[in-house]
């Protein structure tokens, strides 16, 4: 069964858009808890634009289903992530300017670089996933770097869904069985949403989790929290 873990950074834009607790983040997490999301998931960045480090810590002490939390590896980040101990943590390539992920890492020119960064990850028993492209090549690479896990980019498969589901998904399931192969999970995440979701899933073998949050927040205001996670749940499950 693949589990959906709810992004909320959307959640912290709201808030901090306005100042003050509002909406409250935490309360958010646990509502998505009781609703059906499997894990939460935040990507803390450097000006703290949305989720900051004290939402993480607090996140970590309060919800029961697996956080996972997404960044760039710099080292407030490393510590912060070590400090926190979350179920899982997925490194991605954003510089501190970038708007939101827009590209996975290569695995063969940062072989070294996260190679270090993951085995302190795993000292402490923390599960790895590395943001990664349909390319499975990289995927291949990825292994070398001792991740459990590697997150498929599915910013193109959004994309071309609107034209051509078959053709949009068939570099994901290639890349989903190179990871099959050299024995890593899979995750998948961005610009997924409840019309491409189900499709993505019936054809990707072996995917653990799907991390969504913008699609999901954003028709949440329309159908509120708990009928959307059903209807993504819905996604997963048939």
């Amino acid at each position: 069964m693949t589990k959906l873990s709810v992004n909320i950074n959307k959640i912290a834009t709201l808030r901090n858009s306005r100042g003050g607790d509002t909406p409250n983040v935490l309360m958010a997490a646990l509502a998505a808890e009781q609703f059906g999301a499997e894990g939460i998931t935040v990507h803390p960045r450097p000006d703290a634009r949305h989720i900051t480090y004290a939402d993480v810590r607090e996140l970590k002490a309060n919800i029961t289903t697996e956080l996972n939390i997404e960044g760039y590896p710099s080292e407030d980040f490393i510590q912060m992530v070590l400090e926190t101990n979350p179920a899982q943590v997925t490194l991605v390539p954003d510089p501190p300017e970038a708007l939101t992920s827009n590209a996975g890492w290569d695995t063969v020119k940062n072989c070294s670089l996260l190679t270090d960064i993951i085995a302190r990850f795993k000292k402490q028993g923390i599960r790895t996933s590395i943001f990664v492209d349909p390319c499975p090549d990289m995927v291949r690479a990825a292994v070398k770097t001792g991740t459990d896990r590697v997150e498929l980019y599915t910013e193109a498969y959004a994309t071309e869904f609107i034209t051509d589901p078959h053709k949009a998904v068939k570099p994901f399931a290639l890349a989903a069985l190179a990871a099959q192969e050299v024995g890593l999970g899979v995750n998948a995440g961005h610009d997924l949403d409840a019309q491409n979701l189900k499709f993505f899933v019936q054809n990707i073998p072996n995917l653990l989790e799907v991390s969504i949050g913008h699609a999901l927040i954003s028709q949440a205001l329309y159908l509120g929290l708990e009928n959307t996670i059903n209807i993504f749940r819905r996604c997963l499950d048939e």
